[in-house]
């Protein structure tokens, strides 16, 4: 009697200790949906404040201004690399390189940075950057150029949103508005700084010191790195052994088909009306390719769940989802005016690579002011989506009036709707950051903040492949119309730079009314692009960002 009574007591045990286990299970999912819902789970712990606050800021403000100068600077030293390799072919390869593994690594950084050190994955980044321009800056030979291009892509996909992440772990919540907003002003600054400062190098020391000067800059920001301590979150302390996180955690099969499937995507974008037609072999099968292996990334994606590279969860909240698309079309807008600007100002009204660059400004100043403004106005505020709406409108009349641009435009005239695209860029620059880091806990704002760079990145590909097709496509049919005894693909072949030189005098009035018929027609799309902006920004949510929500355990100490 006593056994059995054990038995049946033993038994009656381990039923409950099972129940016991789900029940806390289904609080503990429950309790995370409910955190999900209030929004931001804030953690008790030591922000950084004083003099670190500042030295931290401005090593992360120079790390991502270095990147962004890092894609733009190669631009003019090309025609003496091409020179020296003897490799015009490869003329595409030095920006693309760089492009598509820059693209294809950002997701997995938001997951390096959910799962190890933040300061250590951010200087092993960065180490990788600068260790492959040191590579660029020795390079004998154009294949080793593309290599160490390739390589610092890879490195440069997780410094912007490192920083990012970083400044969201380390200061304040009152803080991070303004923060993020000095970073992001003057981190845009290096798309202007970038043709001016490699143009200076080219010109004055040598094309290697576009990539020699990342070396001390570099060097000074892992030292700073390496004397500030930055506040980590629970996920990054995870007892698993590292291996076992790279193989559970990083979702790696999910990335070895997303690369694939991306780096198709913008090869066929790159091919397409350059290298080959539209409608050839190569670029229907790339786009064919691209599009299965995209299916099967979301098959693995929903089965994988929660540790997914893109978590489907996380992507299919409309603040998250509308925060990405408005990131690729402000992307892809931003592209289109840094590119199509300077060539109206080389060709059109004939000025030099340098002055065409010193003519942007005033689009590059409205926006840092904005940028730096929006984001002290935010922080009283507490809504950021009045300025994601307004950025939107700007850009969306902004472009429109580019788009009239001609021949004969005053000065006083183009600046004025170069300050209006500058200050819709600066309105909307930090909005879609506010927002998932609004309603994400802090272990997962890495991970969306690595979707909303790597959408931004996608736009500039697809809107500047877009605009590319746009532009010939009306220049040719400008020729056709204002100079038709001019060939039109010698005209395409001489390169905007020599029109001046190989047009003859009586001929090229005609050409100019082309090329601005063709800028104007990408102003077009970029108006179009800034209703998508302003589409877009309606789904962000209407969020006060000042209102603190408690965790778990700060609601069981109340």
């Amino acid at each position: 009697m006593e056994k059995q009574a054990y038995d049946d007591t033993s038994q009656f045990s381990t039923r409950s200790g099972k129940e016991t286990m789900r029940v806390a299970s289904r609080e503990e999912d429950g309790g995370m949906e409910k955190a999900r819902e209030q929004g931001p789970a804030t953690e008790r712990q030591d922000y950084i404040t004083g003099f670190r606050l500042v030295l931290l800021l401005s090593a992360l403000t120079s790390a991502a201004l270095l990147v962004l100068v890092d894609t733009s600077i190669v631009a003019p030293a090309i025609p003496r690399v091409t020179s020296q390799f003897h490799s015009l072919s490869d003329v595409g390869w030095y920006g693309s390189a760089y492009q598509l593994t820059s693209a294809s690594f950002q997701p997995l950084t938001g997951k390096l940075y959910t799962y190890f050190s933040t300061k250590k994955t951010f200087i092993a980044l960065l180490g990788i950057f600068m260790v492959s321009s040191l590579v660029c800056a020795l390079a004998i030979s154009s294949k080793m150029l593309i290599v160490a291009r390739a390589l610092a892509g890879i490195g440069a996909s997780g410094i912007q949103n490192g920083a990012l992440t970083i400044i969201t772990r380390s200061f304040p919540p009152e803080k991070q508005a303004p923060m993020t907003a000095i970073l992001l002003a003057i981190a845009q600054l290096g798309l202007v700084l970038g043709p001016l400062i490699g143009g200076a190098l080219t010109e004055y020391v040598s094309w290697r010191w576009c990539f020699y000067i990342n070396l001390p800059i570099g060097g000074v920001i892992i030292l700073v790195l390496l004397f500030v301590t930055i506040p980590e979150p629970k996920a990054t302390k995870d007892p698993l052994p590292t291996l076992r996180i790279i193989r559970e955690r990083l979702d790696l099969i999910g990335f070895s088909i997303f690369a694939p499937a991306i780096i198709q995507l913008l090869l066929a974008l790159d091919y397409g009306g350059n290298r080959y037609p539209w409608n050839s072999a190569t670029v229907i099968g790339l786009f064919c390719g691209s599009g299965a292996m995209f299916i099967l990334f979301l098959g693995w994606e929903y089965r994988t769940g929660r540790e997914a590279m893109f978590p489907l969860y996380m992507v299919s909240q409309r603040i998250v989802s509308c925060s990405c698309l408005f990131m690729f079309f402000l992307g892809g807008m931003n592209a289109c005016a840094t590119y199509y600007l300077p060539l109206y100002f080389q060709v059109v009204k004939g000025v030099s690579a340098m002055m065409s660059g010193v003519s942007t400004l005033p689009s590059i100043i409205s926006q840092l002011i904005l940028v730096i403004s929006s984001g002290f106005l935010v922080r009283k505020v507490g809504y950021y989506l009045p300025f994601s709406i307004g950025s939107g409108g700007l850009l969306s009349l902004g472009n429109g009036l580019l788009s009239l641009l001609s021949l004969s435009t005053p000065t006083r005239t183009w600046i004025g709707y170069q300050i209006l695209i500058g200050a819709g860029r600066g309105l909307g620059t930090q909005a879609p950051l506010l927002a998932v880091q609004n309603i994400l806990p802090k272990a997962e704002t890495s991970i969306a903040l690595s979707l909303l760079l790597f959408s931004q990145t996608l736009g500039q590909a697809v809107f500047l492949t877009l605009g590319q097709v746009t532009f010939i496509n009306s220049l040719k049919s400008g020729l056709a119309v204002y100079a038709s005894s001019v060939d039109s693909g010698a005209v395409i072949a001489a390169g905007a730079g020599a029109i001046r030189g190989t047009i003859s005098k009586d001929k090229l009035a005609g050409v100019l009314l082309a090329y601005t018929q063709g800028i104007n027609h990408v102003f077009y799309l970029s108006a179009a692009i800034g209703v998508g902006c302003f589409c877009a920004a309606w789904g962000m949510g209407w969020k006060d960002i000042r209102k603190r929500q408690p965790t778990g355990d700060e609601e069981k100490r109340i």
